[in-house]
């Protein structure tokens, strides 16, 4: 009688949100390919409810910004130490580490120190082509292989002597349904609905929020009546209530994902601070301005080190300024506004911005039928099984 054939155990390693909602969906791709594999390792609510065993709660490691890492560090990095502890005990076939480098990394690191024959798989790349160009050459030392979320990184890894890298898509991809117009949308409806998005971190909201105000009311008296809608995540709603009541212009205030998606069905531009959702309105097909506001700290040391000339995921993926985006100082009011007029009526600036935002949607996009979820678990499973 045949023996049974081992169970697979994987460990998953995440460091926030945004890590665990692509460490649950790999799961899950995972499990229709390999079904009684073992999971454990680090991961919030949505990798848990997958099945996979969590080292300690996700909330512990997740934190943005220096001086904030800073505050924690003792407690990073024990966590550090225990997780990469419980890897090289529990000897998984695979080891896959999940975006939040300045955690996962060093976790990555002591575990190929420690026990060198575990596959370490990284899913979503460094941003090693944009600052700190070095650590790809680096990661040779500790990651087999990436798999990398943007069309233009294997070539950024590849020139930088990082390791195998393959582009598995975006998991944005995967809903570009939930974010363009429907039946029960329409974009040029009267007036102009403009997006206010004003971040999901309470220091953004709390630098944005004033000049992101005062641009609208310039806005609104330049172009007449604008629908202003602003989705809020449900932790911050009631602090953005409250900042929005001394507004001239007040915006409405949507609650949840489906309000939000909605919104974006809807819209015909929006003010948007930096970062992924930028890219959510460029697969949108939502013209868009954005801006940005840091502590002087963490503003000094990124002018230093940031090697790109835009640091928008639409512009960077284009390569060539398409969004326009006010950092610091230059981000005003007077300066907002003049840059998110035209987007308002059928302008050339607008007419212009959408047409380059298309190509996104072309160069972003997978073969028919296939996934980002599907190729990172196909990677995922051919380290596992020893291919």
């Amino acid at each position: 009688m045949s023996e049974a054939p081992r169970r697979l155990k994987i460990c998953v390693v995440a460091g926030e949100e945004s890590g665990d909602q692509l460490g649950f969906k790999l799961i899950q791709a995972l499990r229709a390919r390999a079904p009684g594999i073992d999971f454990f390792g680090v991961g919030g609510a949505a990798m848990q409810a997958q099945g996979l065993r969590s080292q300690f709660d996700i909330h512990d490691i997740s934190v943005m910004g220096i001086l904030p890492v800073i505050k924690r560090l003792p407690l990073l990095l024990r966590r550090i130490a225990e997780t990469a502890a419980a890897v090289v005990a529990q000897k998984p076939d695979v080891l896959v580490i999940i975006d939040s480098p300045d955690f996962t990394h060093r976790v990555a690191r002591k575990v190929r120190a420690a026990a060198p024959s575990i596959p370490i798989v990284d899913y979503v790349s460094p941003t090693v082509w944009a600052w700190r160009p070095g650590r790809a050459r680096k990661m040779r030392a500790y990651v087999d292989h990436l798999l990398a979320l943007l069309p233009f990184e294997p070539k950024a890894h590849a020139d930088l002597g990082g390791p195998p890298t393959t582009y598995v898509g975006h998991p944005l991809m995967e809903r570009l349904a939930e974010y363009r117009p429907d039946a029960a949308s329409a974009r040029d409806a009267q007036p102009p609905m403009l997006l206010i998005l004003p971040g999901s971190r309470r220091s953004e909201i709390t630098r944005l929020m004033p000049v992101f105000g005062a641009a609208l009311q310039i806005v609104a008296a330049r172009v007449g009546e604008v629908r202003a809608v602003l989705p809020a995540v449900d932790r911050l709603a009631q602090e953005i209530e409250t900042a929005v009541r001394d507004w001239p212009v007040k915006p409405e205030i949507l609650r949840g994902e489906a309000a939000k998606l909605a919104a974006f069905r809807s819209a015909y531009a929006a003010l948007a601070a930096s970062g992924t959702v930028t890219l959510e309105l460029a697969l949108a097909g939502v013209p868009m301005v954005a801006a940005y506001k840091m502590n002087a700290l963490e503003f000094g040391i990124a002018v230093r080190v940031v090697r790109l000339a835009s640091v928008l995921l639409p512009n960077i993926i284009l390569d060539r300024l398409v969004v326009p985006e006010f950092l610091q100082d230059a981000c005003t009011a007077e300066a907002l506004a003049d840059a998110l007029t035209p987007l308002l009526t059928a302008s050339a600036p607008r007419a212009t911005q959408v047409a380059a935002l298309a190509e996104i949607d072309a160069l972003m996009r997978l073969p028919e039928g296939e996934t980002a979820s599907d190729r990172a678990a196909e990677i995922v499973l051919r380290y596992a099984q020893g291919a």
